[in-house]
């Protein structure tokens, strides 16, 4: 120890101690980028410094408006620019970013607003009813509305709200950014569905999500100025922090409101992607796309595939299209993809069903992460042995600070020092991890995760139900959806397709049961239904 045992003037200070922020990256970017494409969507080209000083106006126009740090503010809005701009305006004023999925009903946004206390809220026009039917059944304050119109959709603007582009005018393009003292400070507050019909809030931390910025690069091999196309939503996981990477390489965040394969092959042939992020869903769409959609291009695309492990004839029938594939696997409470499947240059030579089967892996730690592993239910190491059952389990600084207001699932999902991911798993010999099952019975549909105990709540609700079950079902297309198991009521009757239509005036349309089957369901000795064997009825659980 010698001459460390007196560590006296050796403390942090402004020169030696910055908290982590993904703000950072836009700070510098603009300073080393300021005339490089920093956004694109069709005929809106914003270079850094453009960038930069709309971010900034954003800032500065929320806190005229009254906005607060710590204040939420929530976004209603698919992927074009006001989508990424709130993405460093809302936190740059101090406020915690609140994105909210677009395709979910009133009343589930209503208590979002009402559970993350939004103060505002920026709203595409398309989803303006959605927002004031949202806002009329809060229990407390309607948020201030925002509207942000996209001239290249065909949603006219509502005339009901201050237009985004009008209230960015009232701001300062030199507004002094309101820097975290303290890297825990929240970022983000994301919303997740879980084992329960309400969601719960995911609070991010600015030090988690400066972390994965720095990793994501490091796993994806990537260099100075790719230019990445948003197809994840960036209310998922924030794009799994895309949008906050990209200043740090230089890079062109390449918008896409609707995700069609004419659209991605054109921003690909048109604008130069290099890189994107999307469900397998949207791979079997490109492979799968109409001769008159696809493009040509020279030049190797590489893919982030989560949701769901991609097929392997979906990846042997995507990659000599022109698209390097990499399984990753995150949740909400991770802020996205901490593991990849790290591909080594001696599984080339492998038969193309055993490369294929590698690539579906949910694979190994990224970076930023500490430990990723599968453990049994005494917090034990499973044997890797490929075949022994555990849960996977995550610590490291790309977790979340905890569900908001909900201090017991918090400590439920951080017993024992790691975060219980709720998935079941086996580990190969290697460490390679991968998923067996879903403990949480959560079905996730392109993409997008589904409260198998909401939708049995909504079919419930029908005079003529008696039991019900919900369970994902295979899927060529969504990979999975739900499917409905129903007993019903002595001397009721019902169709699937009314039960269906009755799902429908109570659910997002994603979250309906595409198929309903009438039986008895199969239960214990105490009552308790038996969901694997309904699932053994499809096959689902891989083995």
């Amino acid at each position: 120890m010698g001459w460390m045992q007196d560590e006296t003037g050796l403390e942090k200070c402004a020169a030696n101690f910055v908290p982590l922020t993904p703000l950072s990256h836009l700070n510098r970017a603009k300073q080393l980028f300021p005339n490089h494409e920093a956004v694109v969507y069709g005929t809106f080209r914003k270079t850094y410094a453009e960038y930069h000083a709309r971010v900034s106006r954003l800032a500065s126009a929320l806190a005229k408006a009254g906005i607060k740090a710590g204040d939420v503010v929530a976004t209603l809005i698919p992927n074009i620019p006001a989508q990424a701009e709130a993405s460093f305006g809302i936190p740059a004023c101090g406020a915690v970013l609140n994105t909210i999925n677009t395709r979910l009903e009133d009343d589930t946004v209503g208590y979002i607003f009402d559970h993350g206390a939004a103060k505002a809220v920026i709203v595409d026009s398309q989803f303006m009813p959605l927002a004031r039917a949202a806002i009329a059944k809060m229990e407390g304050p309607a948020p201030l509305i925002i509207e942000a119109h996209d001239p290249a959709s065909n949603f006219a603007p509502t005339g009901t709200a201050t237009l985004y582009e009008d209230f960015l005018a009232t701001g300062d393009p030199d507004f002094a950014w309101f820097m975290p003292q303290d890297e825990w400070e929240s970022l983000a507050l994301n919303y997740t569905s879980g084992t329960t019909g309400r969601p719960k809030g995911v609070v991010y931390h600015h030090r988690g999500a400066y972390l994965m910025t720095m990793g994501t690069p490091v796993s994806w091999q990537m260099t100075l100025y790719p230019r990445y196309l948003a197809i994840v939503p960036l209310f998922h996981c924030n794009g799994w922090n895309h949008t906050w990477m990209l200043p740090l390489l230089g890079g062109t965040l390449v918008c896409c409101r609707d995700v069609t394969a004419k659209n991605v092959y054109n921003a690909i042939a048109d604008d130069g992607v290099t890189h994107f992020g999307g469900a397998p869903i949207v791979l079997n769409m490109i492979v799968n796309a109409k001769a008159e959609d696809r493009r040509a291009f020279g030049h190797v695309v590489e893919v982030f595939t989560a949701g769901a492990p991609p097929p392997a004839a979906t990846l042997k029938a995507i990659e000599p299209l022109g698209f390097n594939v990499t399984q990753v696997y995150g949740l909400t409470e991770t802020y996205g993809h901490v593991t990849e499947c790290l591909w080594h240059d001696e599984w080339d030579a492998l038969p193309d069903e055993d490369r294929y089967a590698i690539k579906a892996r949910t694979g190994v730690l990224m970076p930023m992460m500490e430990d990723i592993t599968v453990l049994d239910p005494q917090m034990s190491q499973v044997p890797m042995d490929g075949a022994s059952l555990g849960e996977i389990m995550i610590r490291g600084n790309s977790v979340m600070k905890g569900y908001l207001k909900n201090p017991k699932a918090t400590a439920e999902a951080f017993e024992g020092g790691y975060f219980h991911s709720g998935d079941i798993a086996f580990q190969h010999p290697d460490g390679y991890i991968k998923i067996a099952d879903r403990a949480k019975d959560i079905i996730i549909s392109g993409g997008e995760n589904i409260s198998s105990v909401e939708v049995e709540g909504a079919i419930m609700h029908h005079a003529a139900v008696s039991l019900c079950a919900v369970v994902a079902m295979p899927d060529e297309k969504w990979g999975e959806v739900p499917c409905a198991f129903v007993e019903l009521k002595e001397g009721a009757s019902l169709t699937e397709a009314d039960l269906i239509a009755h799902c429908r005036a109570r659910l997002a349309g994603f979250k309906t049961p595409k198929r309903v089957v009438f039986q008895e369901l199969p239960k214990t000795s105490t009552g308790k239904i038996q969901k694997f064997e309904l699932r053994a009825q499809f096959k689902v659980i891989p083995g």
